[in-house]
């Protein structure tokens, strides 16, 4: 490339900071090699020293803490972040957590690979807006909310506070996360995510569209699974809406892979034949950054080079994902080290005095009191002895993205810290069994140690020695040993199967390989190596001591219980494994129900990365609180809640469901149809999106719009009054949602539209002002492929939670109704239905579009397309595919007012994406406005179809 220019100082063009950002990343790109810009599509970028450019990589994780590069202060769970719905907070935590990831990135070696290969990455990979539609995601701990509207908010204040409030250079650099629909984890990779246009629009990109659009976020991250059959990595939607929604705020995304997701296009996706070819794609697609194959930047960067000697890439498609590198880069001020605001950060930020009373702050306000009736907060002269009974009693747990914690403050610990000062006692009891297992062949003990059995559900358990503490692990050589402190690795290898095999006798079987202990008769070895129960060593279990029993005992003891249940984020719900259903772990449930047995005034804590079905402790305990794995600070911050020294501040980011609530199957992306979310669920939860109790009170008054009616692109002014008419200081989150009243399409029951945490002194009131605008309103319309506003009547809801709304104010909407959908000669689009059952969303090519098919092709498929004008309609022509000839043929039924209007037989085209066009006259003229069925029988693809007029 050529014309490159040199300034009047004597420096290249894009070493000079007085010249604008894009003349300087165009004069460095014209003077990097085609060669040198290729490598740069790698995760590392390398060097150019001849240019005095240094080696780049992408990405650190930074989601509720610097992740993976040491210790690092560890703030809640990014659902415990949404949980507190404060958005200055959450802000702060950002901004601390990139004040510490610079810190990294000066004064830390990078913890993978070398110095050589980049120091540590400035662009942080978080937030996730994934919405938490389904609870049983493994990921449920990453994201904020099941809400987009209070994900945004959340997400945006995040990003804010990774960028910094620079006007030219960032902090660090926000990635959004993961782009998109990506909320299950079984069979990731292939699974697809079928997104009808209005829960793709309403719903899944809504929570990225205003983070985007507001130039909070300097990137994305395309997600592992399929949308609509194609793969997210090589979706169109990465040009046509995330970067057409980043367009005016003047900055380009920046779009990075998921780790290998290139080459799962190719194996085990199988949507392209080869790596060549799908890099290629991923490229023209917008994937500006291939996170693929490690440090081996060899096997990508020569796929990529061999797809320019191919032809399916270009020089141009090289030079838009390098430039967008660039102009990164830029930002962050490597080019311009003495202008960089940051440059001067100092290792002294990492765990900071400031940043540890942050992270007590933000466990404090995420906690949620999910029930009370008088227990809490407690009274240290009434309830001096507090049993603290449990798993997690004592102990904080760090998740894969979680920072290493500095130091770990469990509930019990701080509790005592609290009650020292009043003479009051805490007694940690684990409640866990304590057992040894003795050989049936050799008569040894296994690992010549007791071990402590905790149960954390699915059947999985972890055996913890009880001289050490360590977790018995199965080895690469598939023998055992407890050697392993904490569990926090890719491959979990700490949970077994303890399954019965007579009186007193137990298989062991590893969860991570499903096979059982054997023990070798001549040696005595134990492995791991039993395919089959038959073949398996039978153990002696012998019960040392009784957990049960022993928080039996101590709560007998105690004048109050709190027993601290959960889960561990490594086990039975992480990345790559979701969970089977939403109960508590069995063994922990006894537990619960024995200490309530013998100590009525028992609280329960739930310390957890995913929301539990609590029938029964609803019904029958006093109080139960909410917490996330909240980070180092989590037992100073909970024992100042139980204690009233500090407000329950925090509400429900999402909806928890009753056990016997059957949940719909985690496949089904359709919150619309299927009833997800508070949104359209139609089931009473046991608590809902937004609960949460106070140690106050609260009262609602004067709730006024500023106008009773608005046109469909108007605002109105909310107005309610708040006030604390408790005897404590306390937090509220006022919501606001809105209802459609007789919508002619299938609204939400109600819908989140706005809200604030305000906090208030006894006898303190204060008025409130919302702008509500008609766009929140909106509904995507398919007849139009738009939003649209239709007129009407509304409520305006002011509620303390989903489902207690406090105050309802009527809103007319005026302006003109919808037209009927015009029918004929127009080109209409099978995915547009307005219903439909049985029919699954599918690629209508590897590059855009979509099609419909049956789910089964032995049962046919119908979509409904209400108030289709049909005037003058006498033929249709239908766009279809079909591979071979399957079963019983293949044919489409159009169907109108009561009759059939065409039956078409549907010829085979040889491949899923060659298409034909097929053309029936209809069995009558048709007139005025109809409901349209089109019923798909057999297996085959139909992308769009169109009505004409006679002669």
């Amino acid at each position: 490339m050529s014309s490159v220019s040199v300034s009047a100082a004597g420096l290249p063009d894009f070493r000079n900071p007085t010249l604008p950002l894009r003349k300087r990343v165009d004069d460095l790109l014209h003077r990097l090699t085609l060669d040198e810009r290729v490598a740069m599509l790698h995760q590392y970028a390398p060097a150019v020293p001849r240019l005095g450019v240094a080696p780049f990589r992408t990405g650190s994780e930074g989601l509720h803490g610097v992740s993976w590069l040491g210790v690092a202060t560890v703030f809640p769970q990014a659902v415990g972040l949404g949980a507190s719905w404060d958005e200055d907070l959450v802000r702060s935590v950002a901004e601390a957590l990139s004040t510490e990831l610079r810190a990294f990135h000066y004064h830390r070696p990078p913890a993978i690979s070398t110095p050589e290969r980049g120091a540590n990455s400035l662009q942080a990979w978080a937030p996730v807006l994934n919405l938490l539609r389904d609870p049983r995601w493994g990921r449920n701990e990453e994201a904020y909310s099941e809400d987009p509207v209070h994900t945004a908010r959340v997400g945006e204040a995040f990003c804010r506070g990774l960028a910094g409030d620079h006007p030219d250079y960032l902090r660090t650099a926000p990635v959004l996360k993961h782009f998109l629909a990506y909320n299950n984890e079984d069979d990731r990779c292939t699974t697809s995510s079928g997104l009808r246009p209005r829960v793709l629009q309403e719903y899944d990109l809504a929570a990225f569209r205003p983070v985007v659009a507001a130039g909070a976020a300097t990137g994305a991250m395309a997600a592992y699974n399929l949308v609509n059959g194609r793969p997210c990595h090589v979706s169109p939607l990465i040009e046509a809406e995330l970067r057409r929604w980043a367009e005016p705020t003047g900055h380009e995304l920046f779009v990075v892979s998921d780790a290998e997701a290139p080459s799962n296009l190719v194996d085990p996706e199988h949507y392209f034949d080869d790596h060549v070819e799908s890099h290629a794609a991923a490229l023209k697609a917008g994937i500006d950054s291939f996170t693929d194959h490690g440090e081996d930047s060899a096997t990508p960067v020569g796929r990529l080079r061999e797809a320019l000697e191919r032809g399916l890439i270009d020089e141009a498609d090289v030079d838009r994902a390098v430039r967008r590198q660039l102009e990164l880069r830029f930002r962050l001020g490597e080019f311009d080290p003495e202008l960089d605001p940051y440059a001067g950060t100092g290792p002294e930020v990492i765990d900071c005095p400031e940043h540890r009373a942050l992270a007590r702050q933000a466990a404090t306000e995420s906690t949620v009191l999910l029930k009370n009736d008088g227990l809490l907060p407690l009274d240290p002269a009434r309830t001096p002895r507090i049993a603290v009974i449990g798993p997690l009693a004592d102990t904080l747990f760090e998740d894969w993205y979680s920072g290493t914690m500095p130091y770990q403050v469990g509930i019990a610990t701080g509790l005592t810290a609290a009650l020292d000062a009043h003479g009051g006692e805490v007694v940690p009891v684990a409640g866990s069994d304590r057992i040894t297992l003795r050989s049936r062949t050799t008569g040894e003990l296994l690992g010549k140690s007791a071990f402590d059995v905790t149960d954390w559900g699915g059947g999985a358990s972890t055996l913890r020695a009880a001289d050490t503490g360590h977790y018995l692990s199965l080895q690469d050589d598939d023998g055992l040993a407890a050697d392993q402190e904490i569990i926090k690795s890719w491959f979990v290898k700490e949970t077994f199967r303890l399954e019965p095999a007579g009186p007193d006798t137990v298989l062991l079987r590893s969860v991570f390989t499903g096979r059982y202990a054997a023990v070798d008769p001549t040696g005595g070895r134990v492995s791991v190596t039993a395919e089959t129960a038959d073949d398996a060593e039978r153990w002696q279990r012998e019960l040392v001591r009784d957990g049960i029993a022993e928080a039996r005992a101590a709560a007998e003891t105690a004048d109050v219980a709190v027993v601290v249940l959960g889960n561990h984020p490594m086990i039975n719900g992480r990345e790559t494994e979701d969970r089977a259903d939403i109960d508590l772990p069995e063994g922990q449930e006894e537990l619960l129900r024995a200490v309530a047995a013998v100590r009525p005034n028992t609280a329960l804590v739930v310390m957890s990365s995913y929301p539990y079905a609590l029938d029964w402790a609803d019904e029958h305990l006093p109080a139960v609180v909410w917490t996330s794995h909240g980070g180092q600070e989590t037992g100073h911050a909970l024992a100042a809640v139980l204690l009233g020294e500090a407000e329950p501040a925090g509400r429900l980011p999402q909806t928890w469901y009753r056990g016997d609530d059957p949940l719909p199957a985690p496949l089904d992306y359709d919150i619309i149809k299927a009833g997800w979310t508070y949104q359209y669920h139609r089931s009473t939860p046991l608590y809902s999106f937004g609960h949460g109790l106070s140690y106050t009170d609260f009262g609602y008054r004067d709730l006024r719009l500023s106008q009773p009616s608005v046109g469909q692109d108007g605002s109105v002014d909310v107005a309610v009054t708040l006030e604390n008419i408790g005897p404590r200081p306390g937090s509220e989150v006022v919501q606001v949602y809105v209802r459609a009243l007789e919508a002619r399409y299938e609204a939400p029951r109600l819908r989140l539209a706005d809200f604030r945490k305000v906090r208030l002194e006894p006898g303190e009131s204060r008025e409130l002002t919302f702008r509500l605008s008609t766009e929140q309103l909106a509904h995507w319309s398919v007849a139009t492929g738009a939003f649209t506003v239709d007129p009407g009547g509304y409520e305006v809801i002011v509620a303390r939670c989903a489902d207690h709304p406090v105050l309802t104010a009527p809103l007319t909407v005026i302006g003109t109704a919808a037209a009927p959908r015009a029918g004929v000669e127009r080109r209409l689009l099978a995915v547009d239905f307005d219903d439909y059952e049985d029919a699954t969303i599918v690629d209508a090519t590897r590059e855009d579009g979509d099609a419909v098919t049956p789910t089964d092709p032995a049962h046919p498929a119908t979509l409904l397309f209400r108030e289709v004008d049909l005037s003058g309609a006498s033929a249709i022509e239908v766009e279809t595919s079909r591979e071979g000839v399957g079963a019983g043929g293949a044919r489409l039924e159009v169907r109108a007012g009561g009759g059939v209007l065409a039956e078409i037989d549907v010829p085979v085209t040889g491949d899923r994406y060659a298409w034909t066009s097929t053309t029936a006259e209809l069995a009558a003229p048709l007139h005025g406005v109809h409901e349209l069925s089109l019923t798909l029988h057999g297996d085959f693809r139909l992308s769009a179809f169109r009505f004409g007029a006679a002669g």
